[in-house]
């Protein structure tokens, strides 16, 4: 018989999720600490056997004005080769759901999809979500070759445009100063401008970075070119993995390849950190041409690697309240492109 108990121990959580094979940071310590930041409440509950650890489901209480619901990012971490476990930690979850009055929770494991694993998701009960929790098609390179090897296989033109960064002598400079997240957040701007989207806030940015940044787990990359911010991003190193989080970049001199050397630099980064893999993070799926990372795409598969699809978001229903969310989480993702 299994039972949920709140985990007060950082070692304790961060020791059993780095061994996981699940390991993300969207279920890491950190993630909850940057989430409160926000004002939200954040429960980091163990899934136990007895006495024995074999889970974990760090959860997000988001009140907003459709609904209050519980998310859990990259998560719950657990054995999903094993259906009866999968539905028991549901009920458990689902109780735990209706005494905090949520209408739903909402799950993006860290699990690549198959139709075994979609399956167990619907026998749990669960059913796919209206909207997504963070990226579930991504694009991911293999750090393990030497970096001339990673170079040499990345399309002619990406590898084109970073020996032209080089020619250009861009400046790349890291930076784990907080005033730089108000650079980055305006260069944002000017994508969404480009791009139409919805940006996260100046303050979002900044909880996430300040977290992050306590344990060395960030590095934020700027680079120039005539004494002038052309790109800037911050990557979050986490597990084995880096992760090209956020990123912002000029509308001006669109022609010097900023976002290349800034790649290249964090690629670098990444392993001279000894990490196995660098995670570009979304990319469009094939068959949505209009989704919102479809103009990112063609740059970031350039760099060469391989593509990722984690299990999409998934809902366990609580209350009828849902329904009503569900509605117009669908005309946003319709309205949105996403």
């Amino acid at each position: 018989m299994l039972n949920l108990k709140l985990i007060q121990s950082k070692s304790v959580w961060e020791n059993y999720l780095t061994d996981s094979s699940q390991v993300s940071f969207l279920q890491s310590w950190n993630w909850g600490q940057f989430h409160q930041k926000l004002n939200h409440q954040v429960f980091y509950y163990g899934i136990y056997s007895g006495s024995n650890l074999i889970g974990l489901s760090l959860l997000i209480k988001i009140k907003a004005k459709r609904a209050t619901y519980l998310e859990c990012p990259g998560g719950p971490v657990i054995d999903w080769d094993n259906p009866d476990q999968v539905k028991e930690v549901f009920k458990l979850l689902k109780t735990f759901a209706q005494s905090e009055k949520a209408s739903f929770i909402r799950i993006r494991p860290n699990e690549l999809k198959n139709t075994s694993r979609l399956q167990t998701l619907k026998v749990a009960g669960l059913k796919p979500a209206p909207m997504h929790l963070h990226a579930e098609t991504t694009w991911a390179l293999d750090l393990t070759p030497p970096l001339e090897t990673i170079l040499k296989n990345m399309r002619k033109n990406t590898r084109y445009s970073i020996k032209q960064a080089e020619k250009l002598k861009l400046k790349v400079t890291k930076s784990m100063q907080d005033k730089d997240i108000d650079e980055l957040y305006q260069l944002q701007l000017e994508v969404v401008k480009r791009r139409h989207f919805v940006p996260f806030s100046k303050a979002y940015l900044l909880a996430q970075f300040q977290t992050f940044k306590a344990d060395n787990q960030i590095q934020l990359f700027k680079v120039s070119y005539q004494h002038q911010v052309l790109a800037i991003a911050f990557i979050i190193f986490y597990g084995s993995e880096a992760v090209y989080h956020y990123s912002g970049s000029s509308s001006k001199l669109r022609q010097i390849p900023a976002s290349y050397a800034l790649q290249w630099a964090a690629i670098q980064e990444a392993k001279k950190r000894g990490l196995s893999r660098y995670n570009f993070w979304g990319i469009a799926p094939l068959d949505k041409p209009k989704h919102r990372f479809a103009g990112v795409t063609l740059f970031k598969t350039g760099f060469g690697g391989y593509q990722v699809d984690y299990l999409p978001a998934h809902d366990l229903v609580v209350s009828p309240g849902y329904y009503f969310n569900y509605l117009i989480e669908t005309f946003r993702r319709l309205s949105r492109h996403l």
